[in-house]
Formats: structure tokens, C-alpha cells, sequence
């Protein structure tokens, strides 16, 4: 019975089948078109973390590819060009407009530099486009020269004298004065071929300067996807009117002295809050709410985000504090701190021992209930969560974040994801808690995940707002396998001087990162198959400068924090690293603070300072040995079994 059942449904999807191949014609020529895709050389993997808001380098790193661009042109030309040619031929790729405007300050002989300059471009190209079919490399021309370019890029068999053929292109193109237009449709098309897929392993937001405008590129960008980070949890818990999490992104906003990110960036209205802290601290000089960074602010406006800071700061306390006692599941009552403080002396008591606070200035405060908010503190949270659920580009933002973005994703034999597997001190997985049920690795982050979805998504109102802590839990628990520490000390690193208390201690899953037992678990616990696969983890810093490399357990593990915010560099020496996986192998990218784009475009520096490899075969991986691959020979035999149904009759082809 069972086995008709299966025979009638397997009948029913080839019925469906034949309806976008109606002949067995064509269901060959789809077999052919497969297997032939099946022999490419595999896209090349851009993998990127912990970016934290700053959109210059991060922008740069995408144009360049992590020195794919580079490693390309090195290629094509070898010997035949200089090293400061390539340079310059690089550095037009990355900033076409830009590069060409001050070419053409320089330049006596513009109509010679264009057709040098477009020879090259095409070559270029044309290696970059090598490893993809010519189908997807149409779809992506550019829609005013795509014509143009697939005949330059495209070999012509039926052509005799090829050199003249192509010349006569190019002639006409700078004769009717489009050669600038042409070059930059070029150098954008090689940036697009250059990469395949590109991972975000989390953080795109927090301390720098511009996240919406990542997030703006990255709507943009041709195939991606995204692990979140703790940070990105925090403003999606924000856009869903999670009040911690809403308090908690505007004190960190507040902290860096990046309030025009949600006030210019997302038009979100804080006025309110600038109003609340001008009455209640106007004579408080806030002195532990210091601006961190260089930010070219007078004194009026940094004394206004000194006072915003210690205004949204005491609110996040009450919000965590209120959230703590309502869900008392969460295991993290003790970091509810209001209670301890002695108000009349100016003091807080921790783990049995006394401390004098920096500030003991609250004027919004009462020591008998030190959670609850006063009136006016209520209607600025009011109009503040009304501010962030109802702010269209933010509300976008996060939704992009939930359609490309997971807790892991597998791919191509990598585990990817931003944080650590909590784990015990012995190596076990750690089993947590998730209101009435307990998790651990694989089961934790599907749970989690889950629930961040609920947030947005679920009709049940209970469930929702389970979603919604959920979101602050993810963000800040000892739990949680995106913040991995025993506590998150920002109460301590605002009010207590002794370094002691701002001590937060990783999850043991750092101290196993050289064990190859446990990075074997952990391929196991997610089901991770094959040779050559390797976990890539994004999120702490890989202190260059002490000697710590980012390749750990014998390349099983790579560590690529990014290093994009500026308040690490000075505790890493460098900006981080980014990977690349290509055809030949895995590359690790280290790479220089960026200084600016106008350095990049005028000094021709690229951030990139060195590459480290980290895995090289000898045979170039096609594409039917990745997940795209598996997925095309599903298909290959789907369609051999339809080609079966016609020949044996079971179907009849639509002439």
C-alpha cells in the first residue's frame, strides 16, 4: 500500500516536472546545461565579521574582495605590468568615479589611457568571469553596456581578425565619448564577479559610526547570508519594542557619541530623551558618561550626549531589573544591581564586599522601589518604543536581517557562527534552560533561533512576548552562545573604579579551541560532513600584536573577528582578518587599519597587509563538490527519471 502511495506522488511531481519541460528534448538539453555548470570552477566565499558600524572599511574590503582583485590582476598581467600599474589598476577597479576624476587631472593623453585602461579592464574580466556560466554572467551586466561587454568578454571563433574587431569596439566607445561610463560599468561588474557569496558572521552593528549604511549595501549585494551577532540581536530586540533592548542600543549609541545614527540615519525622534536629561541632570557634569572614540562634537553638544548617556543608562537599569524579576527563569536575578546600593551613602555591595560609587547622583531613583520608572521616565520609554517599532527603514532593516540571517549556517562542508557552543568545564555540551525546557548545543541554537523568529512572527500574544526577552536574553545571558560570558559588567564600568569587578569571564568554550576532540564534537553535534571542514567563528579579537594567530586546532577552527571597530585596534594591532575560500583553497586576509577612502582613492593604499594560507589542494574544486552541486545532480536525476517516465510511457511529451 505504502509503496503505491509513493509511486503515485513520485508520478505527480514528474507530472509537474513536465510541465516546465514539456519534451524530451528539453529535459536533455536542462541535463547537459547541469552537468556542464557541474565541471566550473566553485564561486569564490567572502567571509566577514564583527563589522560594528564601520562602513568605509568595510565598504573598501567588499570592493577589493579581500585582495581577490589583487590576487586577479596578478593573474592576468604576471610580469607584463609593474607593481605601481597594478596598484593603480586595482585601486580603479575599487573607486571607478573617483579614480578617473583625478586621472584626468594628471593625464595629457586622456583618449590613450582610456584604451589602455579598457584592454585591461576587459581582461580582467574576462578571467573573473571564466569560472561562470555565460547565463549567469548576463544576468550580471549591466544593463546599459551588457551587449557590449559580452562581446568583449566572449570569445568569437567566427571572427578572423579578432584584434581588430575588438579594437573598433573600443574606438567607438571613447569616439562617442561613453568610455567613462564604460569603465565604471567594468570595474563594478569585476567587483560583482569576483565574489560569489558573501557570509556576514554577525555584529553589523554598535560603536562605529554608520550600520544603516552597511545594511543599505548589503539590500543590495548579489547573494549573501548572515549569522547574527549579539550585537544584531540587540537591534532587532529593539525594532520589535523590546524596552531593554531599546534603552540598551541608545546608551550604546550614546556611549560612542553615535546618536545621529538613529537620528539622522533613522529618523527617530530623540527629543523626548534630550528633554528628560537636560530637567533631571542639568547640573550633573556626568563625569563617568564620557564619550568614547574621537568625535569632533563642541562642548555643548557633548555635555547634551554626556547627560542623554546617564539619562537612557538609569532607564536600561530599572527595564533589566523590572525583566529580571518578571522572568525569573532567565537564572540572571543577581545582575539586577539597584537593590544593592546604598543610597544615602553612595556605595553598592557585590559578592559581600563594599564599593564606593563614581556617581551616586539619581535623582530619578526611589531607594525603597529602585526599578520603577517615574512618570516621566515612562512616557519617554513610551514614545521611544513608538519611535523604533513604527521607523520604516529600521523596521526593513531587521527584516532583511531575518530573511538572509540564522543563529549557524552550514555550507559547503563550514560551520559558521558568531559567538561560541556554551559548554561545561569539562568539554561537555552545556545544558540551559529555555523557559520550561532544557537545551543544549545543535537543539540550543535552533530553540533560540526559534524564538527570535516568534518575536516578529507569532499570532499568539504569550509567545510574542516570550520572543521579544528572548531577543535581550540572546544579548546579554551567560547562556547565550552569542555573548559567551558569565555577566555583561556595564554597570560596573560605569560606577566602580576597581578592575575587578568589570571582569567578565568567557565560556570554557575558549580554552578548547586548540582541541581537536572538541571541534570534532562539534562537527558532530551540527552534523557537519565530509573531509576538509573547518568551524569559522566570528566575534572575539585575535590579538595579532601578543602573537596569537587565528588559526586554531590545525586550521579546524579559524577566528575571524573582523577587527573593523577602532576601539579594538589598539589591543589587536591590526584590523582584523577576513577569509576567502576560492577554487584552490582557503586564504586568510590580515589586514591594516583603514585610514579613509580618500586615502584609498588618492594614495592608492589598500588595507590589506598580508595573506596567510591556510589550505591549498591540488586539484581546483568544481562546483560538484559543494551544497550547489549536490543540489544540481538532485536535479540531473530527477530529470533522467522524467527522460525514464517519457520513453516508458508513463508520460507523453507536449510537441
Amino acid at each position: 500500500m505504502r509503496e503505491k502511495v509513493m509511486e503515485k506522488m513520485k508520478l505527480k511531481y514528474l507530472e509537474k516536472m513536465a510541465e516546465l519541460y514539456p519534451t524530451m528534448a528539453e529535459a536533455s538539453t536542462e541535463i547537459i546545461n547541469l552537468q556542464s555548470i557541474l565541471n566550473l570552477p566553485k564561486g569564490t566565499e567572502h567571509f566577514i565579521t564583527d563589522i560594528h558600524g564601520e562602513y568605509e572599511a568595510f565598504s573598501h574590503v567588499l570592493k577589493n574582495g579581500s585582495g581577490s582583485i589583487r590576487r586577479k590582476i596578478d593573474t592576468v598581467f604576471g610580469h607584463t605590468m609593474n607593481k605601481q600599474e597594478k596598484k593603480s589598476l586595482a585601486t580603479l577597479i575599487y573607486y571607478p568615479k573617483e579614480k578617473i576624476g583625478l586621472i584626468k587631472k594628471q593625464e595629457t593623453d586622456m583618449e590613450e589611457w582610456y584604451k589602455i585602461t579598457l584592454y585591461r579592464l576587459i581582461e580582467v574580466c574576462k578571467k573573473a568571469a571564466s569560472k561562470y556560466t555565460r547565463s549567469k554572467v548576463r544576468k550580471a551586466l549591466p544593463k546599459d553596456f551588457a551587449y557590449v561587454i559580452e562581446e568583449l568578454i566572449t570569445e568569437r571563433w567566427d571572427i578572423t581578425d579578432k584584434e581588430s574587431y575588438y579594437e573598433q569596439i573600443i574606438c567607438t566607445i571613447i569616439d562617442i565619448g561613453r568610455a567613462e561610463e564604460f569603465i565604471i560599468a567594468l570595474s563594478e561588474l569585476i567587483q560583482r564577479l569576483v565574489v560569489d557569496h558573501l557570509h556576514i558572521l554577525g555584529d553589523i552593528y554598535d560603536r562605529g559610526p554608520a550600520p544603516h549604511r552597511i545594511m543599505d549595501k548589503l539590500e543590495t549585494y548579489h547573494s549573501l547570508d548572515v549569522q547574527w551577532g549579539n550585537h544584531d540581536i540587540l537591534w532587532m530586540g529593539a525594532a520589535a519594542g523590546q524596552e531593554c533592548c531599546i534603552a540598551t542600543v541608545i546608551r550604546i549609541c550614546a556611549r560612542y557619541g553615535n546618536l545621529d545614527i538613529l537620528e539622522d540615519g533613522y529618523g527617530i525622534n530623540l527629543l523626548p530623551l534630550a528633554t528628560f536629561a537636560l530637567t533631571y541632570y542639568k547640573d550633573d557634569a556626568c563625569q563617568c558618561f564620557k564619550i568614547k572614540g574621537n568625535h569632533q562634537l563642541n562642548p555643548v553638544e557633548q555635555d547634551l550626549n554626556m547627560k542623554m548617556h546617564k539619562a537612557i543608562s538609569i532607564i536600561q537599569f530599572k527595564l533589566e531589573g523590572q525583566l529580571l524579576m518578571r522572568r525569573r527563569e532567565f537564572g540572571m536575578a543577581d545582575r539586577a544591581l539597584l537593590d544593592d546600593i546604598d543610597y544615602s551613602e553612595g556605595t553598592i555591595r557585590l559578592k559581600g564586599k563594599e564599593y564606593k560609587l563614581l556617581d551616586s547622583y539619581f535623582p530619578t531613583i526611589d531607594a525603597e522601589n529602585p526599578y520603577e520608572l517615574s512618570r516621566e521616565e515612562k512616557e519617554v520609554v513610551e514614545r521611544l518604543v513608538s519611535a523604533f517599532v513604527s521607523c520604516e527603514k529600521l523596521q526593513n532593516h531587521i527584516q532583511f536581517l531575518l530573511k538572509k540571517g540564522s543563529m549557524y549556517k552550514i555550507f559547503n562542508g563550514n560551520l559558521l557562527y558568531h559567538g561560541c557552543i556554551p559548554m561545561n568545564e569539562d568539554g561537555s555540551l552545556k545544558e540551559v534552560q529555555i523557559y520550561e525546557k532544557s537545551y543544549r548545543g545543535k537543539a540550543l541554537y535552533d530553540v533560540l533561533e526559534c524564538y527570535v523568529r516568534k518575536a516578529f512572527m507569532a499570532r499568539d500574544g504569550k509567545e510574542k512576548e516570550r520572543g521579544k526577552d528572548m531577543l535581550w536574553y540572546i544579548w546579554t545571558s551567560p547562556n547565550s552562545p552569542l555573548f559567551g560570558k558569565n555577566k555583561m559588567a556595564t554597570f560596573e564600568r560605569y560606577f566602580l573604579a576597581e578592575k575587578e569587578t568589570h571582569q567578565e569571564i568567557k565560556n570554557p568554550y575558549y580554552n578548547f579551541l586548540e582541541s581537536e576532540e572538541i571541534a570534532e564534537r562539534i562537527f558532530e553535534e551540527f552534523q557537519v560532513k565530509g573531509e576538509g571542514r573547518h568551524i569559522v567563528n566570528g566575534h572575539v579579537p585575535v590579538h595579532h600584536t601578543s602573537g596569537e594567530s587565528p588559526i586554531k586546532c590545525k586550521g579546524k577552527i579559524l577566528v575571524i573577528d573582523g577587527g573593523f571597530s577602532r576601539a579594538y585596534q589598539k589591543e589587536t594591532g591590526i584590523a582584523g582578518y577576513t577569509l576567502i575560500y576560492n577554487s584552490w583553497g582557503m586564504i586568510l586576509a590580515a589586514h591594516e587599519p583603514f585610514t579613509s577612502t580618500q586615502d584609498a582613492i588618492t594614495k592608492e593604499s589598500d588595507i590589506l597587509s598580508d595573506s596567510i594560507l591556510v589550505k591549498r589542494v591540488t586539484e581546483r574544486k568544481n562546483v560538484g563538490a559543494t551544497d550547489t552541486g549536490a543540489k544540481l545532480k538532485e536535479r540531473i536525476a530527477e530529470l533522467k527519471e522524467l527522460l525514464d517516465a517519457y520513453r516508458n510511457g508513463l508520460l507523453v511529451e507536449k510537441l
